[in-house]
């Protein structure tokens, strides 16, 4: 459900030149499949989230979700993705419940479809006892589930997950790595990216390892672990990076 080739991004800056934050990197993820982009910091992780969720445009190569070109289709695009980045999006003065109900109805839902779906959504994400809460009053683990809601409403086919788990505390972040779970057994295509091991480990299909903006090796764990004949992920993650930068 997402092919890239070659896809490349090139920043401009006044004071470093030519930066690239993606460089040629080609993969791609079917239905029912969690992708791991891993890498640490600055290591072109949302970046090429922001491409394959139309943000940004390409300098060079291409993507293609749900059969729809990121370049020449990006409104088809955007209607078959749920893209949840570090900045939530939420408006502070609404409850969670209201949240909701606006992204719903921003992607066309209304009346009785609207209700199911928001019910779903609610109950999926255990957020009875503070749907009626405002935003600004939430915990960041509440407020992370609104932000998941936000971008699930639609019941989207491919879902693009930056950092999701990022700053939460340890139940909050079970919480999220149980809902990733639910939605590939409910045959999304996840592309999920963290620099958190432990949580690739257990939610990933296949790891992909970026580094400078290059995807420096990809497979699934067992191989990784076979070829390099060491069981940790991060283990493996520094011995990639240091061998390959």
């Amino acid at each position: 459900m997402i092919q890239t080739s070659n896809l490349t991004k090139i920043f401009e800056d006044k004071k470093r030149g030519k930066i690239t934050a993606v460089d040629n990197i080609t993969f791609s993820c079917k239905a029912g499949e969690v992708f791991g982009l891993l890498g640490l910091n600055g290591a072109g992780k949302t970046t090429t989230l922001r491409l394959l969720a139309t943000s940004l445009k390409p300098t060079s190569g291409t993507a293609s979700v749900s059969g729809f070109d990121i370049v020449k289709e990006p409104q088809r695009v955007k209607e078959k993705i749920g893209f949840l980045t570090g900045d939530t999006g939420l408006y502070a003065r609404l409850t969670a419940e209201e949240t909701i109900t606006y992204f719903a109805r921003l992607y066309g839902l209304h009346n009785s479809d609207l209700e199911k779906r928001k019910t779903e959504i609610i109950k999926l994400l255990d957020m009875e006892d503070f749907k009626k809460g405002q935003v600004d009053k939430l915990s960041l683990g509440q407020k992370q589930k609104v932000s998941i809601a936000r971008t699930v409403i639609h019941n989207p086919p491919v879902l693009i997950l930056d950092e999701p788990t990022a700053r939460l505390d340890v139940i909050s972040a079970r919480n999220i790595v149980e809902f990733i779970k639910e939605a590939k057994r409910a045959g999304k295509c996840i592309i999920f990216s963290t620099h958190i091991m432990h949580e690739a480990a257990k939610l990933c299909d296949v790891i992909a390892i970026i580094h400078k903006g290059k995807i420096l090796e990809a497979g699934t764990l067992p191989q990784f672990q076979e070829k390099y004949k060491i069981q940790e992920l991060d283990d493996i993650f520094v011995k990639i990076v240091e061998e390959k930068r």
